[in-house]
């Protein structure tokens, strides 16, 4: 393998990072990296002024996106990489309802938390981002209140849907993700499996999905939260569904303190080859 680089999976200011995709972009550039792409939650929003950086920067900047999806009680995230250009309208008018459904479940979770003694303003919370707020933009409010001492500490606390505060919005199935994925040039790749299964849950997922007419490329072999026991499974079970390897940081700025783009929390390495895989 080359010693060139990449990052798979980076949030701009437009979902619910703290960096402008330029910044973004010249973030990569100072880290070494020769290809990033942008991946923000459920918006292409950001991708032109991306794309448009990265030419300017001479850097590879993939158009991508993450989209949440519902598989039973489990939210899944899938990263779409390759987005083709003309089809960002397309992507965003797919994601539009399930955009608006995530507005009324933000907006319910910050009525409940204001009832419940913990008063918050939505419209405060929204000023913050130039995407839509979701519970990262909550959870930084709840800190800035001094409700809570930490953004893990509101997930693991109040954001947490045993507390009866957050309600889940509607979501597309992960089935329909991949085949819109599909559908715009882009690969569909699955993204931190750990965050939703343990190694049994994920092959019993995947010998489903394994079923769909349209299938995953990839899966998320290597992540900054993965611990050297996880990446191996991860790298295992990949191979052995036939899952090309992808990875990324999952940066996103300031509110994902400790994470930096391209390196994680300090030992991360995306060969540049998992991406000249999926273009192929």
């Amino acid at each position: 393998m080359s010693t060139k680089i990449c990052d798979l999976h980076t949030h701009s200011s437009f979902s619910d990072g703290t960096l402008s995709p330029e910044e973004l972009v010249l973030a990569a550039r100072a880290a070494g990296l020769s290809a990033v792409a942008l991946t923000d939650h459920n918006t292409v929003a950001g991708l032109g002024e991306f794309l448009a950086a990265a030419e300017r920067h001479g850097i590879e900047g993939i158009p991508g996106t993450e989209i949440s999806s519902s598989l039973g009680e489990r939210e899944m995230h899938i990263v779409g990489l390759g987005i083709r250009p003309d089809a960002f309208p397309e992507v965003s008018a797919y994601l539009a309802p399930y955009r608006a459904a995530k507005e009324g479940s933000t907006r319910a979770l910050v009525d409940a938390l204001t009832a419940g003694g913990y008063p918050l303003d939505y419209e405060a919370i929204a000023a913050t981002t130039e995407g839509q707020p979701n519970r990262a933009h909550v959870a930084a409010a709840l800190v800035e209140r001094g409700y809570v001492s930490s953004v893990n500490e509101a997930f693991d606390d109040l954001l947490d849907k045993r507390r009866g505060f957050y309600r889940e919005p509607e979501r597309p199935t992960p089935e329909a993700v991949v085949a819109l994925l599909h559908s715009v040039g882009a690969r569909a790749v699955l993204a931190h499996p750990f965050y939703d299964f343990n190694e049994e849950e994920l092959c019993a997922f995947l010998d489903t999905a394994a079923g769909w007419e349209q299938r995953f490329d990839a899966m998320e072999t290597r992540y900054s939260e993965y611990t050297p026991e996880e990446e191996a499974v991860a790298s295992r079970v990949a191979a052995h569904y036939g899952l090309l390897p992808s990875g990324g940081s999952d940066f996103h700025g300031d509110r994902k303190v400790g994470i930096a783009l391209g390196s994680g929390r300090g030992d991360l390495l995306v060969p540049y080859e998992f991406w000249e895989n999926l273009k192929s």
